[in-house]
């Protein structure tokens, strides 16, 4: 009887271990593809599909204190990165500030329908990723940055160029929702359904946060940071000064040769530069921009290698 029971516990042990590997290859690992993008979509259509346990979201960063920061003045080392053609106008600016450099993509445009998303391989789904230069190139950008990693979370709202493809709100979500007319706006998932955003107008709905600028004024706080890790780190954000006149930034960090920003001091940074809407996008070892093909910054997730990291979306600027 002892033997047989000393037997159904190693096999029950054994059974707990295989269970628990799964889960972990089944969250981190094994790709799903719930809907492969066409060639061309319909603006507005509805492409809503469930995720199921998704990979833990990278956790976001919280403020440390700072004093306020001067106005930013470029130091000219990326002098020469423009582009323009007439409808689209973009000119990259290097700065240097808190120990930090910053990278800024000044971004003027004549229309919003060359302010796009586009998906790591083209899919929707689970653990499906790719580098942030891999999909720019797929899409022929002109300049990306990394997205919302919409892939790491089990809910929130996943809405890209005109297609919803998950309606799943979250609990104290803020998003930002791009509008057709290129607009910006600052939503909580709770408080308004994707559906009804869709038919309002969203073409992109960015679910990752929080807010850092709303109506030119900082909403980053210290008690909203409560919860976060208290560290300067790599940020990607995106901002609006006025009609069509957008701002992508990139910040390195992790190293010794640039410490990083909080999101205090990224909301600063922002407003310093004349965003009157300004979002948190995925950081860290995501925080990539992407210029004519070139990585601009120097993307890292553990400080020692400098290498992009494997995303789910980007935001991207393409004709």
């Amino acid at each position: 009887m002892f033997h047989k029971k000393r037997l159904w516990v190693g096999v029950y042990g054994l059974l707990l271990i295989l269970f628990t590997l799964y889960v972990l290859l089944d969250t981190f690992v094994i790709t799903r593809v719930y809907s492969v993008l066409p060639e061309e979509l319909p603006q507005g259509a509805d492409a809503f599909q469930q995720a199921d346990s998704p990979a833990q979201a990278p956790s976001q960063m919280e403020q440390e204190d700072s004093s306020p920061s001067e106005e930013a003045v470029p130091n000219n080392a990326q002098e020469g990165l423009t582009y323009d053609d007439g409808n689209i106008s973009i000119s990259i600016a290097e700065y240097r500030q808190l120990d930090t450099t910053i990278y800024v993509a000044d971004v003027k445009l004549s229309s919003a329908k060359y302010l796009q998303t586009a998906l790591a391989q083209n899919a929707y789904g689970r653990n499906v990723t790719e580098t942030t230069s891999e999909i720019a190139e797929q899409h022929n950008a002109i300049l990306a940055v990394n997205g919302d990693y919409y892939g790491a979370q089990e809910q929130g709202y996943v809405l890209k160029n005109g297609v919803l493809y998950r309606e799943t709100a979250a609990q104290d979500q803020e998003d930002l929702v791009i509008y057709e007319d290129g607009s910006f706006e600052i939503i909580q998932e709770m408080e308004i359904s994707a559906q009804d955003l869709l038919a309002n107008g969203a073409q992109q709905i960015l679910s990752f946060g929080p807010a850092l600028i709303e109506d030119g004024e900082i909403a980053v706080t210290g008690e909203e940071e409560v919860g976060r890790a208290k560290a300067s780190n790599p940020r990607t954000a995106i901002g609006i000064v006025e009609d069509l006149h957008y701002l992508f930034v990139v910040s390195d960090g992790r190293t010794a040769e640039s410490a990083g920003l909080s999101l205090y001091q990224l909301a600063e940074f922002l407003q310093s530069l004349g965003a009157k809407t300004a979002y948190n996008l995925d950081g860290g070892g995501s925080s990539t921009m992407v210029f004519e093909g070139q990585v601009i910054n120097n993307p890292t997730t553990n400080g020692r290698t400098i290498r992009e990291r494997s995303v789910s979306d980007i935001v991207y600027i393409g004709t």
